[in-house]
This record gives structure tokens, C-alpha cells and sequence, in this order.
């Protein structure tokens, strides 16, 4: 992990006392919007591709994402000077796309999902023998997104309560593995959202799953199918699962920008929309809360705004 403070920023844990005085908890956001791409991918991918033979580096590496993980694989494989070709779904944000473009790798827009575009990039990475570096099913990604959670705790050893957003499970593994082998009686808790909920349900022992088309704001936690590498890890360290509907992670994010000046992207207001929704239910004096990425489109602000004045469930209004 010595490799990997080289290249990452040690990203601030802030506080505000209007949110600890709204919540009733004394809160401590993890800013990884602040980090090397805009979001905390970049700590799984750069490790991940620092222990990638020589041999492995010259058959570049290939990878299918939402969009930030593409560019934590884009600048990682920039930084060792290996080729890299990234397959997102067709509505993944521009800015998203753009930013991965800039760091020197390929992309391939295809699919309405995550899933669909992990499939073609399956299919690519069979016909060259390229390295797949999996967004989340892989445990050197998570171990590199684990070291979030190994940062937090040296800058606030009193952290009880640690809320995490989740799609197909790296970061929320990584984090729990590295809290409970620091502090096993740390609440660790995962975040998804409504109508993307899979690993809610496998979690909770639910059959049906709510994931319907994935369209939802916070897009870089949509995932259909969680992993089978993480979730065995989620089931033994996490205490518990709860989600959030597309209403109170926008009421999170325009909160966040009108209150805090930060913009943060869908995914990375999970947590805080569920502290902001389900703070009565979270009983935590020191609430450590993972801002999982900023990378969000100026376009779609005022459908942030639309969408946060109607929400209903959440006890602030921005």
C-alpha cells in the first residue's frame, strides 16, 4: 500500500456544524470528490495495475464502468504507460467520458447498463488477452478502495458509525475488511438506492430484486448484478444495508452545493441522504459518511432541483 500513497491524494475528513446540528451527530465526511478523478476509483485501479507483471503491462488492460472507475483505470495505466480501452453505458455522463478520453485511453459507449457494457468488454478481453481490471470484483480493487477506511480512522479515531454507498460492492467490502480488523464494534453500513437495490436484497435474504432500468441520478452505484467475490465480505463485516430513493440523494446534492459550496455527484450523496433520511434509525455519536465522487454533469442541475423540491421522505430542504 506504500505504492499507492505516492499516487492518491489523502483526501480531507471535514465537518460542518450546521449538518452536525441538523443531524444531531457529529459528522465527518470523507471528501474523495477531491480526489485524483474526481472520485476514489482511482485508489482500487492504481493498485491493481501496480502489480501487474510486465508482461501482463504490455497486453494493456481493458475495463467496463459507470464512468468513474474508467478513469482511475485511464490515468493508472497513463501513470505505468500501459494501453487502456474502457467500455461505459451509453447514458454514462459526459463529463465522465471526456475526462477518461483525457487521460489517454480509448472508450466505447454501449449498453443502457453497467452489465451490458462489463459484457462487451468480456468479449474484447477475449480476443486479445488483455488484463480485465473488474471495477469491483477483484480483491486488489478492494483492497485498494479498503485503504479509505485506514485514512478515516487515522484522522478521527472516535468514529463509531461509517455509511458507505454501494453498486456491485468493492468499495463497501474493501472499507468493512479494513474497519473491523482495525475495530470490530465500528457500524459499518451500506447505502444503495431504491430502484438499483440488488445487493439490499441479496443482503437481506430478498428474492426479488427493484433493479428495473437503472436509470437513477447517482449512476456509478446502478449496478444490476453484485459481485461474487464481494459479497461474501459484505455478509460477514457489514452490519447493515439500507437504501434511498433518486428524491433524497438530489436533496443531499443541492444541500450540499447551496450549504457546504461542494458539488458532489449522485453516488457519492448516498450516504449522506441516508443519514439525512434514516438519521433516527442510525444511533451513532461520530458518523463518518463517504463522499464517493464528485464527477457530476452542470447540465443536469436543474433536474437535481426539480427533483429535490419534491421529496418528501427527507427532513431538509435545500
Amino acid at each position: 500500500m506504500e505504492y499507492l500513497a505516492k499516487v492518491v491524494h489523502r483526501t480531507p475528513l471535514t465537518m460542518s456544524n450546521s449538518i452536525n446540528q441538523l443531524t444531531g451527530k457529529q459528522v465527518y465526511f470523507k471528501m474523495e470528490n477531491q480526489q485524483k478523478t474526481g472520485s476514489f476509483k482511482i485508489r482500487g485501479a492504481a493498485y491493481k495495475l501496480s502489480r501487474l507483471h510486465d508482461s501482463e503491462a504490455k497486453q494493456g488492460v481493458i475495463a467496463a464502468s459507470a464512468g468513474n472507475h474508467a478513469q482511475g483505470v485511464a490515468l493508472a495505466a497513463a501513470n505505468r504507460g500501459i494501453q487502456a480501452k474502457l467500455f461505459m453505458p451509453e447514458r454514462t455522463p459526459l463529463a465522465k467520458v471526456e475526462a477518461t478520453r483525457s487521460y489517454g485511453a480509448s472508450t466505447v459507449l454501449i449498453g443502457e447498463s453497467f452489465q451490458e457494457a462489463y459484457e462487451a468488454a468480456r468479449l474484447e478481453q477475449n480476443k486479445y488477452n488483455a488484463t480485465l481490471v473488474h471495477p469491483f470484483d477483484d480483491y486488489d480493487v478492494m483492497a485498494g478502495q479498503g485503504t479509505i477506511a485506514m485514512e478515516m480512522l487515522q484522522q478521527q479515531p472516535s468514529l463509531d458509525t461509517i455509511l458507505v454507498p454501494v453498486g456491485g460492492g468493492g468499495l463497501l467490502a474493501g472499507m468493512a475488511v479494513a474497519v473491523k480488523s482495525i475495530d470490530p464494534s465500528i457500524r459499518v453500513i451500506g447505502v444503495q438506492v431504491d430502484n438499483a437495490n440488488a445487493l439490499y436484497n441479496q443482503f437481506h435474504g430478498n428474492e426479488q430484486s427493484k433493479f428495473q432500468d437503472g436509470s437513477t441520478i447517482a449512476e456509478g452505484i446502478a449496478v444490476k448484478k453484485p459481485g461474487n467475490l464481494t459479497f461474501p465480505l459484505i455478509h460477514k463485516y457489514v452490519d447493515d444495508m439500507i437504501t434511498v430513493s433518486d428524491r433524497s440523494i438530489a436533496n443531499a446534492m443541492l444541500y450540499m452545493l447551496q450549504r457546504e459550496k461542494t458539488l458532489i455527484e449522485g453516488a457519492g450523496a448516498a450516504s449522506f441522504a441516508a443519514l439525512l433520511v434514516h438519521g433516527q434509525r442510525i444511533r451513532s455519536n461520530h458518523c463518518g459518511i463517504v463522499v464517493s465522487g464528485g464527477n457530476m454533469d452542470i447540465e443536469k442541475l436543474h433536474q437535481i432541483q426539480q427533483m429535490a423540491k419534491k421529496d418528501e421522505r427527507c427532513f431538509i430542504h435545500a
